[in-house]
């Protein structure tokens, strides 16, 4: 098991879908004996008929979702626990969202192009998001300006081990991920 420095609590594995969140998500949290969170498994029904039907998310939508996980992150960070999370968090106010203990929480965005995104999309079948809803993901993605940027065209165990270096620093350093 690889061991973390610093006081990092929880992981959000962020990018638009397809990025590969939910494979790398589970990848890390069985690195590191975490619990392991998928967003899109906190979404209301009516929320995955719409994305099942190729209708974008609005941010209202998207509201009490983002406060469900929100709120399980606080819970499991006020108890002591860790976790790993995939979730989209596309735009900043997102990201500002689920980031309630700002000193434990890292974002990891996992970046590729749009063309690499749409193959993965494409190439699977048991996904309620489907191939269309990508260009809606990229018009409404804002680039994280801090996070752990990770380049997602590699093989996943080359992501995994960027992630993994990116995430450990010195506790004491004033440098950030």
């Amino acid at each position: 098991m690889t061991e973390l420095t610093g006081n990092i609590g929880f992981i959000i594995l962020m990018g638009v879908t397809g990025s590969g969140k939910s494979t790398l998500g589970r990848m890390l949290a069985d690195r590191f004996s975490w619990d392991f969170f998928d967003g899109d498994d906190y979404h209301s029904p009516e929320n995955v008929d719409k994305m099942s039907c190729g209708i974008p998310l609005t941010d209202a939508d998207r509201a009490g979702w983002l406060d469900t996980l929100a709120g399980l992150i606080l819970s499991r960070l006020q108890q002591g626990q860790t976790g790993v999370m995939a979730c989209s968090a596309l735009k900043q106010s997102y990201r500002d969202r689920l980031n309630v203990v700002p000193d434990q929480i890292r974002f990891v965005y996992l970046k590729g192009s749009p063309a690499l995104i749409s193959a993965r999309v494409d190439s699977r079948d048991d996904h309620y998001m489907k191939a269309g809803m990508v260009e809606s993901q990229f018009a409404a993605l804002e680039e994280p300006c801090d996070a752990l940027v990770i380049d997602i065209d590699q093989s996943p165990s080359q992501i995994l081990q960027e992630i993994i270096a990116g995430l450990q620093f010195d506790a004491d350093s004033s440098s950030t991920v």
